[in-house]
């Protein structure tokens, strides 16, 4: 969490800062819980990648650290413009970024669908550009699929929540659902990644419907 200017709406793209061309996080930086590179550009044979925008990086990375079948994940910043922006230049606004959990995981051990469900049920994505006390365009929900049959999931599910909401009379889904070839992903700085097995009592934002998942 980072307090500034708080910016709730997304920029024209020709306005946004300049970001650099230096990558801001050692590839060989290994995941201090996992013990598996953080880094994960060229992902293994048999895993797959899912990438999930859902307020504060620092908590939704620990939600799915500890997701049984999950190999890897990382923080980092997309759906932005900016190349390899700071944490404080994404907290600004003038990047376009969300914050975002980068996750590899095994598919024969958890299946995408199961991980788009938690991501639904651990945060409020009906809030638009904010979630709880957290205020700025990167904190908003934002699911980017790598495939289209993570697309036909993703869009499916948001669907299927979408109508749950509904019928308990809460709001209507406003999650960013778009190719993650369309937006890079750019690993966020160390003293990020892994944040709340460095800071145990750090901050947590986990604002959520409170609403299962259908069955």
């Amino acid at each position: 969490m980072f307090f500034a200017r708080k910016q709730t709406e997304l920029i024209d793209a020709g306005q946004t800062l300049p970001g650099r061309d230096r990558e801001l996080l050692d590839p060989r930086t290994r995941h201090l819980v996992l013990g598996t590179p953080v880094v994960t550009d060229e992902v293994p044979d048999g895993l797959e990648v899912a990438l999930f925008g859902l307020g504060c990086f620092w908590g939704a990375e620990e939600i799915f650290w500890q997701v049984p079948g999950v190999w890897s994940t990382s923080v980092g910043y997309a759906g932005g413009t900016t190349p390899n922006p700071t944490y404080e230049e994404v907290c600004t606004g003038m990047t376009n970024h969300t914050e975002a959990v980068r996750v590899v995981f095994d598919p024969s051990k958890v299946s995408y669908a199961d991980l788009v469900k938690q991501f639904f049920e651990v945060h409020d994505p009906t809030q638009g550009m904010r979630q709880g006390n957290d205020v700025g365009t990167q904190y908003r929900s934002a699911l980017y699929y790598a495939s289209p049959e993570q697309e036909q999931t993703a869009t499916e599910l948001t669907k299927v929540y979408g109508e749950e909401l509904a019928r308990r009379g809460i709001g209507a889904i406003t999650t960013e659902v778009r190719p993650a070839a369309e937006t890079p992903y750019y690993y966020a700085e160390d003293g990020h990644q892994q944040y709340l097995h460095k800071n145990p009592y750090g901050y947590r934002c986990h604002a959520n419907t409170g609403v299962p998942f259908p069955a």
